[in-house]
């Protein structure tokens, strides 16, 4: 099966030496596994400008770009037939979040499926490394 080729975002918004992320609240955690705010550029978007719109449709939080820290491909196979090249970004928060806060967030026309709802909170750097699907991979870069 020829697979198709897709350009992405993965967001680490970092706070206090912590990482905004999410888990499905409707989804088994086996499923989903824990994830940061990512998801498709448009046709003509800037990649750093996709990922301040994703933090902000995923999880409300205003976001600004620190840096770009480089590119990778991801194959989703055998879940779909797609390679991707995901951009990954640093991004802060515009306003300093309350670090102890959990809330809901979610998509009403989320990309793959029907409307789905999530919950956001601040996990600390060092328990990262438990992110799905390859989305860790530039983890790294943040101590570069």
């Amino acid at each position: 099966m020829e697979k198709t080729s897709s350009e992405k975002v993965v967001c680490y918004v970092v706070e206090q030496e912590h990482l905004l992320v999410f888990t499905h609240l409707e989804v088994p955690i086996d499923v989903t596994g824990v994830q940061v705010p990512a998801g498709t550029v448009r046709p003509g978007e800037d990649p750093a400008a996709a990922a301040v719109r994703e933090v902000r449709e995923e999880t409300g939080l205003v976001t600004a770009v620190v840096s770009r820290l480089g590119t990778a491909a991801y194959d989703y196979s055998p879940a779909r037939f797609e390679i991707a090249a995901r951009h990954f970004f640093l991004l802060t928060a515009v306003r300093p979040p309350e670090m102890s806060r959990r809330w809901e967030a979610g998509e009403h026309d989320p990309e793959h499926g029907g409307p789905q709802r999530w919950e956001c909170r601040w996990m600390p750097l060092t328990q990262a490394h438990v992110l799905a699907g390859g989305l860790g991979a530039m983890l790294g870069s943040l101590y570069d």
